[in-house]
């Protein structure tokens, strides 16, 4: 792991426009990234949902959105996403320019190596522990975690299932950081437990800090 582990938050599908904008204004001081992951919504009401973000006060180099690469564009966004059916990297960088991060979705080494080859900033694996969003699909654990971060040439960042306890071992096991999406949007305090993964996250590093002290960050 190279510098700080990463903390990303993931949209859930649940909530509509007003209340997603109130929970990510709430969670992202303690964040790296927040993806706006809305797979059926359209450009029209993801356009609309990130101007609403950003007239909220979601600083544009922390909102990354999946797939949509010509969105990401538009809005000078930090990131976009991309799963096994979006743009390659390749063809997504020639939308996005070099300052924008790309993001790959994967399952396996071979995935990894296709996204590395490609010229992705990061990529997000899992699932890691069992987690009720894939349901009946076997948890990949923390030796696959292991075996992949290992030889990685780009940061792993690792999902599914991470709890605040969890945060360690993941990152024993080599990943650089975590992406969370129900441990942090189905809370009902979601600042709360932001700050609770920041600060787990935080303890591997430089020895843990308060919630005050970290909104003070």
């Amino acid at each position: 792991m190279n510098g700080l582990p990463k903390f990303h938050v993931i949209s859930d599908g649940t909530k509509d426009v007003p209340e997603l904008v109130r929970y990510a204004i709430a969670i992202y001081p303690y964040l790296d990234a927040f993806h706006l992951r809305e797979k059926s919504w359209s450009a029209h009401k993801l356009s609309y949902a990130v101007e609403q973000l950003l007239e909220a006060g979601m600083p544009a180099g922390k909102l990354y959105i999946n797939d949509r690469a010509d969105i990401a564009k538009a809005y000078k966004l930090g990131g976009v996403q991309l799963g096994r059916k979006s743009l390659s990297a390749i063809r997504a960088r020639t939308v996005v320019g070099s300052r924008t991060m790309i993001g790959r979705s994967i399952h396996n080494a071979e995935e990894l190596l296709e996204a590395a080859g490609q010229g992705a900033d990061y990529c997000i694996y899992g699932h890691i522990y069992p987690t009720s969003s894939k349901q009946g699909l076997t948890a990949r654990g923390l030796h696959q975690l292991a075996n992949l971060c290992g030889p990685s040439a780009i940061p792993v960042i690792a999902i599914g299932g991470i709890t605040p306890g969890r945060v360690s071992e993941v990152l024993q096991a080599g990943a650089d950081g975590i992406a969370v999406m129900s441990g942090v949007m189905g809370s009902p305090d979601p600042a709360g437990a932001a700050g609770q993964y920041r600060q787990a996250l935080l303890k591997e590093t430089i020895g843990g800090l308060s919630r005050e002290e970290l909104e003070r960050k």
